[in-house]
């Protein structure tokens, strides 16, 4: 048994065409997971599985389903709000496509469609990745972190304080080592881009606290999955945490270390996510 997590990236919208706009991919894999009998999970109950938290009953009904789990990382604002992109016209956003998705499926989608959503937590960094990545518009907000929250659709989960982004001109790494997120390798520099992350989104949805944490780019140093996550658990209060590792989650997996696949990389047509699934099972 063995449970894939599909990653996908609201920013990269380069052309409107399956391979280069994750919105268009995301729409398409949703139809095709529908008509291929796989059942969309939360993160947090695949986590749930895996630790063996899951009641018998629906522990079994669980792996006697293909089950799959849908993330998203960085968390701008294409998450949440349709917006016009300036080469490639509207894009209707992750949120909006899953609502979407809902309505064609009806009772078949039912309550158990759901997607994480990892954010960068900073204002000051996501500012400034929205000046220098983006195209200034403030399209890395979090205002909307509470109502996606709030719909039952979305969780809101960590992605690291900083994203330790080499775009950044100053980040939460001790000697400014950027781009490479193997770097957070102090309990200091730990306890900003994980314990802080967590706080900051408490804050933002009102008193309810993160517990799933995605590495930037899927890297994470020793010190993080050995030392940091597993013995200060009443520090950050997270109880997982993912890479990118490009294969399906199962229970011989390190809880800090559970992989996901990322579209653009692990699969970039339809044909290449059936591939993939197949040999998930």
């Amino acid at each position: 048994m063995a449970i894939p997590v599909l990653t996908y990236h609201s920013v990269n919208v380069i052309e409107n065409t399956y391979d280069q706009n994750d919105h268009l991919a995301l729409a398409a894999d949703l139809r095709y997971l529908a008509a291929s009998g796989w059942n969309i999970v939360s993160l947090e109950k695949v986590v749930d599985w895996h630790q063996g938290e899951l009641p018998v009953q629906e522990s079994e009904v669980l792996e006697n389903t293909r089950a799959i789990a849908l993330t998203f990382d960085d968390g701008s604002c294409f998450d949440y709000y349709d917006l016009e992109h300036p080469t490639c016209g509207l894009q209707r956003s992750f949120f909006n496509i899953l609502h979407d998705f809902q309505a064609e499926q009806g009772e078949q989608a039912g309550s158990r469609l759901h997607a994480t959503s990892f954010v960068i937590c900073s204002p000051v960094a996501r500012d400034e990745l929205d000046r220098k990545g983006l195209i200034g518009k403030g399209w890395w907000t979090d205002e909307w972190w509470r109502p996606a929250q709030e719909s039952g659709l979305f969780s809101i989960e960590s992605h690291s304080w900083d994203h330790d982004h080499p775009d950044l001109d100053h980040v939460a790494q001790q000697d400014q080592l950027k781009g490479d997120f193997r770097n957070i390798n102090t309990y200091a520099d730990c306890d900003i881009q994980v314990a802080k992350s967590g706080e900051y989104i408490e804050r933002q949805l009102n008193g309810v606290r993160p517990t799933l944490f995605a590495y930037p780019w899927g890297q994470a140093s020793e010190y993080l999955v050995r030392d940091y996550f597993p013995g200060y658990r009443d520090r950050h209060r997270f109880r997982a945490a993912f890479t990118t590792e490009p294969k399906p989650v199962s229970k011989a997996d390190s809880i800090w270390a559970l992989p996901r696949f990322v579209f653009g990389r692990d699969w970039k047509s339809p044909a290449q996510l059936a591939e993939l699934l197949v040999n998930c099972r």
